[in-house]
């Protein structure tokens, strides 16, 4: 493949998302219960950031996730989801400007590009690479990148990777073990159940304490999902792998280029906000238009075998905004309205209907996706 500077932002066709969560009726309730109390807990609506706090209370995976991390102990959830909207709020990740990071982003030592196997993001991080003082920007950089990476998401996937490429770092470069507290704080205790893999590479003998001086700061789970110099092909498909880790993507990482396709790809505005065409209009917007605005449609076919597996194609003449991705359900009933469910759960226009039996067969279900 020829070196190119193309940002990889939907996953390999013929991608099945994985894992896709089903709940029993009793976790259901739990789910609705905490969803209910967050509404208690809520900013009100004249608060500058309410708009922002619902945003990510209204997505799908927020409250499961929230869920899963507590062990389904309600108690334990609601006390961790209230933490986290109070970090959000003190905080307020989702409207980082771009000009505020842009800096931390010129060598390019956290780059977000392609999607493992199953659907997820790859984040890749250089330490290597590092070109600024420590300071709380750096931070506020790295949690840029999990907001873009939940942004390039396809539907039903809520994990994302992290690639750790200690290649060319020094103890100079090397974050601190401070600094690898407060990222593994943010990580464990406000992005729950995101991070679906972490893989380190090239790691010096000389760096290996690194990794014994976070490791009591780690919670099983995490610790669960760190490998240590995996084959990277059998984890990422050839095509979506940087080829400086055995893969045939040739990426070319030019920092201007780069920054602006992230940008126009999330939906970014320059105070941190969201363009129009990346944030869905309010009640307020849209009866203030008189009707609300009819999505372009993008059509996806999900067929169900036996098995319970699915798998959807794509019309090629999807508008620029559109997302398509192959979805893996878990069993064969009801597997197409999870898929439904989890487009509607993020404002996204979805209607269906059965498939003409030349198109698909019996059971067949077409899902049109705005």
């Amino acid at each position: 493949m020829t070196p190119t500077r193309k940002v990889l932002s939907t996953p390999a066709p013929g991608t099945i998302v994985h894992p896709v969560h089903t709940y029993t009726e009793e976790q259901t309730r739990q789910i609705e219960a905490l969803r209910e109390f967050t509404k208690t807990i809520s900013l009100p609506t004249t608060d500058p950031y309410y708009q922002w706090q619902k945003r990510w209370l209204d997505c799908p995976d927020t409250h499961p996730r929230y869920m899963r991390a507590a062990k389904w102990i309600y108690g334990d959830a609601q006390k961790r989801i209230q933490a986290t909207m109070d970090w959000r709020r003190e905080y307020q990740p989702d409207l980082i400007s771009p000009e505020e990071v842009r800096i931390e982003g010129e060598t390019g030592k956290i780059i977000l590009n392609g999607f493992d196997r199953d659907g997820r993001p790859i984040i890749y991080m250089r330490p290597g690479r590092e070109n600024t003082q420590q300071s709380p920007r750096q931070l506020r950089h790295l949690v840029w990148w999990l907001e873009r990476a939940k942004d390039f998401m396809p539907p039903g996937q809520e994990t994302l990777v992290i690639v750790v490429d200690y290649k060319s770092v020094t103890l100079r470069t090397n974050p601190s073990i401070s600094v690898a507290r407060k990222v593994l704080n943010i990580l464990q205790q406000h992005y729950v159940e995101t991070l679906g893999r972490a893989v380190v590479v090239n790691l010096p003998t000389l760096l290996s304490f690194f990794y014994k001086g976070i490791e009591r700061f780690l919670d099983p789970v995490t610790r669960d999902k760190m490998r240590f110099n995996p084959n990277l092909v059998d984890l990422v498909p050839e095509n979506q792998l940087d080829a400086d880790f055995g893969g045939s993507y040739e990426f070319e990482y030019e920092p201007n280029t780069y920054w602006d396709q992230v940008i126009e790809i999330c939906g970014i505005a320059s105070d941190g906000t969201r363009t129009p065409v990346a944030l869905p209009a309010t009640p307020e917007a849209e009866a203030a238009e008189g009707t609300p605005t009819t999505p372009e449609t993008v059509s996806v076919h999900s067929r169900m075998d036996s098995s319970g597996s699915g798998s959807e194609d794509t019309d090629l003449d999807t508008p620029k905004t559109a997302r398509s991705v192959v979805m893996g359900f878990d069993s064969p009933a009801g597997g197409e309205k999870e898929l439904i469910r989890h487009l509607k759960d993020r404002d996204i226009v979805v209607s269906s209907g059965n498939v003409d039996e030349d198109e698909g067969g019996p059971g067949g279900v077409r899902i049109l996706v705005g």
